[in-house]
């Protein structure tokens, strides 16, 4: 919660993730889902894993990919808004 209050910006949207995070990963700041995501696609890319594995980290990255989506989304809707009411006093 810490990376919500500091930025101000929340995820966009509320919908539920499957495997691995769930509702868990609605919590989650954008750097630790970035730092997350990160690792899955390390273990990916080491290999080494069996395909239900594999699957299962294929599917926890989709999850935290949109996490991420959500906190850049609602990021650059405040950085919009902010722009357009600068721009609005500046015109008056």
């Amino acid at each position: 919660m810490a990376d919500q209050q500091q930025t101000g910006a929340r995820p966009a949207g509320g919908e539920q993730t499957g495997l691995g995070g769930g509702a868990a990963d609605e919590s989650l700041g954008y750097e630790q889902a970035r730092d997350a995501l990160l690792e899955v696609v390390r273990q990916l890319e080491t290999g080494g894993t069996s395909l239900e594995e594999s699957l299962a980290l294929w599917e926890r990255g989709e999850q935290l990919a949109k996490v991420c989506q959500r906190w850049l989304d609602g990021a650059r809707a405040r950085l919009d808004a902010a722009l357009a009411a600068e721009e609005s006093a500046g015109g008056q």
